[in-house]
């Protein structure tokens, strides 16, 4: 069983995804062949997935608190995140030129630059889980907080602090 968990794009025109009982990433055509490349550390359970800026896709390794990054070759290399068993959990390129992840159990928003450099922030918000991550038109990388069910944000700039909860009005459909 492989569990096929986060999927992406990969600038080679395949999907790239994670299979994470299978602890592979795998990439696929759109003809359908796959190809499945074994992580180096075992266990690790692979779950997001993004394209870096550096044309090599890198994902997360939840239970092996690593980053990944696998070219379009297939050769991996792993880079350690500093807090011990934080569960790093979803992954996307910021406007900076670093990969930005969230560290679930660790409450933290990581932040991997091409050399494999791993900056970590806190999250105020105690226990809040943060789970997947994307760039934002404002420059900031905005992230959910899913056990306390806000929407947060970082900024990207030198020395980057968290700069807000955003707690929205709930609207259903247009008016």
């Amino acid at each position: 069983d492989s569990t096929p968990w986060g999927i992406a794009p990969g600038p080679d025109g395949a999907m790239w995804f994670t299979e994470s009982a299978g602890n592979r990433i795998g990439r696929i055509t759109m003809n359908g062949a796959i190809t499945e490349f074994l992580l180096p550390t075992a266990g690790s359970s692979p779950a997001g997935i993004a394209p870096g800026p550096d044309g090599a896709m890198w994902f997360t390794q939840r239970n092996g608190n690593r980053i990944g990054r696998i070219t379009m070759a297939g050769a991996i290399t792993e880079f350690a995140v500093p807090t011990a068993d934080s569960t790093p959990w979803g992954i996307a390129p910021g406007p900076d030129g670093a990969m930005w992840f969230t560290q679930r159990i660790g409450n933290k928003i990581g932040r991997i630059d091409m050399a494999g450099a791993v900056t970590e922030f806190p999250v105020p918000t105690p226990a809040s889980a943060p789970w997947e991550i994307a760039a934002g038109v404002d420059g900031s990388m905005w992230f959910s907080e899913w056990e306390t069910s806000r929407i947060a944000r970082v900024g990207t700039g030198r020395g980057a602090l968290l700069v807000a909860r955003v707690t929205g009005r709930r609207s259903v459909g247009a008016r």
